[in-house]
């Protein structure tokens, strides 16, 4: 597949070019989940949020109003940009609603968590 960006490296390699397109072809539904994901955990209390439904499973608004030290709408608008970008789930238990991360995202995001897990462990024995 030629393109009028070709690369003018004398020693390019055509061969490495072509398989890497491929690649990217073959994952471009995976690309764009990923970025979606990352798109949303990239605020920050967003990321607490998401942090806290992987170490606790099921929270709901006012327990993390609670831990957060925010007001329950607030952290209602950030779940509902959770909930609609389909990261996390929720159930009823008869007026509260509980969230959880979905399963299938909790393992793209669980690296990050242990990252921070991590760190802060080593913070601790500084």
């Amino acid at each position: 597949m030629e393109s009028l960006n070709s690369c003018i490296r004398e020693k390019a390699n055509p061969k490495q070019i072509n398989e890497c397109r491929i690649k990217i072809t073959a994952s471009e539904a995976s690309f764009t989940q990923l970025s979606a994901i990352l798109s949303l955990a990239g605020n920050e209390l967003r990321l607490k949020i998401l942090y806290l439904l992987e170490q606790e499973k099921e929270l709901c608004p006012c327990d993390l109003s609670d831990i957060l030290g925010m007001s329950i709408p607030a952290i209602s608008q950030h779940l509902r940009k959770l909930k609609d970008g389909h990261i996390i789930s929720f159930r009823k238990e008869g007026q509260t609603i509980f969230y959880t991360l979905k399963q299938e995202h909790l393992e793209l995001l669980r690296p990050f968590f242990k990252l921070i897990d991590q760190v802060n462990l080593v913070a601790e024995r500084a």
